[in-house]
């Protein structure tokens, strides 16, 4: 057998997690036992697993041994793009990586609140009155992407037309998703003029909000992807920011 160093036994296990073989929660051999497993010494495996934690991809705990704290990859998939604006209908916002995959999507948060100041920063002014909605995705059960979207009240508040009942971006926790027609966005059905989309893309800590709702430990690694979207005047139309483990990808195709 060839030996292998402590990174390559990381990429190996990140693979597994990735590919679901290592599932959330799971226990991964002890330390001795990974040392066996890949003829190397208990030393090489533990750094092994200092590297998986750092990742926040498993957890080791003193008496409890090594979990895996991360759930399999999926495409943080930014959409089908023909500048300067989102072009192609019906696309599907995110997917599995891997094929087979069930994928779910559930609403977690609606509420009316003051701007911060850290939404200045998208060109949302500090103290206007915003909606924030956050979502958790799911791969077979297993959460695997947060996503908040923040858009200024009034734009929220829009009906389409001949369009009765609640506003669809104030649909409550708990109620059916109200969706636009097949083949129209949201933002044509909701009467908003979208003129281009910025896309942020960051490696760093994830916030404890997202952390918890991934089940991740606090300050796991992870990819921030903020996406801001303005009217022809320039003006905020909504935010997203999707967070996402570093084992996912993060993908978008651009026509034109």
């Amino acid at each position: 057998m060839t030996t292998l160093n402590a990174n390559e036994i990381v990429a190996t296990i990140r693979q597994g997690i990735a590919e679901g073989r290592y599932r959330h929660g799971a226990r991964l051999p002890s330390v001795r036992d990974l040392a066996t497993q890949y003829n190397v010494s208990q030393q090489t495996a533990a750094a092994a697993y200092a590297v998986l934690a750092a990742l926040g991809l498993a957890r080791a705990e003193r008496g409890s041994g090594t979990t895996v704290t991360a759930g399999p990859a999926a495409d943080a998939y930014l959409g089908t793009y023909t500048p300067p604006d989102l072009g192609a209908n019906g696309v599907q916002p995110w997917r599995a990586a891997r094929g087979g995959a069930t994928e779910s999507e559930e609403t977690t948060l609606v509420r009316q609140i003051v701007a911060t100041d850290e939404m200045a920063a998208w060109g949302i002014s500090a103290g206007s009155d915003v909606v924030e909605r956050t979502r958790v995705r799911s791969v077979d059960g297993i959460p695997v992407q947060h996503k908040l979207t923040v858009i200024p009240y009034e734009l929220a508040a829009r009906r389409p037309v001949d369009y009765d009942g609640v506003p669809p971006m104030l649909t409550p926790v708990g109620a059916p998703p109200a969706k636009p027609p097949h083949g129209i966005r949201v933002a044509d059905w909701l009467g908003w003029d979208i003129a281009a989309t910025e896309c942020i893309i960051t490696a760093e800590p994830m916030p404890a909000d997202a952390c918890a709702a991934l089940q991740m430990p606090e300050g796991s690694p992870g990819f921030r992807i903020v996406n801001l979207s303005r009217s022809g005047d320039g003006t905020t139309a909504y935010v997203t920011v999707t967070t996402a483990p570093l084992h996912h990808r993060v993908t978008m195709d651009i026509v034109g």
